[in-house]
């Protein structure tokens, strides 16, 4: 179904359009804000598959 969706020329495009809607001031801002997202959905995602250490218990114990 996804196959050869993210060719070369597909992402051009995709990266004028954005480039036309939030114009070149926007877009490092936009990307920052994607890669910081996708990075801390990645360490969630550590989190979530990994037991909590007894420091981490501790401290919801506490908070709780």
């Amino acid at each position: 179904m996804f196959e050869g969706l993210f060719q070369p020329m597909h992402l051009l495009v995709i990266f004028f359009i954005a480039l036309l809607v939030f114009g070149p001031k926007k877009l490092p801002e936009l990307g920052k804000g994607l890669g910081e997202g996708i990075r801390a959905l990645k360490e969630g995602m550590k989190e979530g598959a990994s037991p909590p250490s007894s420091e981490q218990s501790k401290n919801t114990e506490t908070k709780g």
